[in-house]
């Protein structure tokens, strides 16, 4: 998954990362990086979720062949460790893990 961190940066210019997202069976929570999200619907600056901790507000996307996932870049975009090969395979073409049939 693509996941910025949206609070406290101008439009689309907060940390990014490609790294795994865990689902609950609702898609109404993920966890990533420790951190549990939860899904939003009010209005929020340009985000999708938010940090039940933190109040820190995030967009949670899957990520695009062409790398841009951010709107607005030039930004480097980390990709964590352990994603880098189903990331690359992606990137190469393979569906993302879970996607097969499509």
């Amino acid at each position: 998954m693509f996941v910025q961190l949206k609070t406290g940066f101008d439009v689309d210019r907060g940390p990014s990362w490609i790294g795994w997202v865990e689902f609950n069976k609702s898609w109404k929570t993920a966890r990533f990086h420790g951190r549990e999200l939860r899904r939003s619907h009010s209005p929020g600056p340009d985000a999708n979720f938010y940090d039940v901790e933190s109040d820190e507000w995030f967009w949670l996307s899957g990520p695009k062949r062409d790398r841009t996932d951010t709107r607005y870049g030039p930004r480097t975009t980390v990709v964590d460790d352990d994603a880098r090969e189903a990331y690359e395979e992606f990137l190469n073409g393979a569906p993302l893990p879970g996607h097969a049939l499509g």
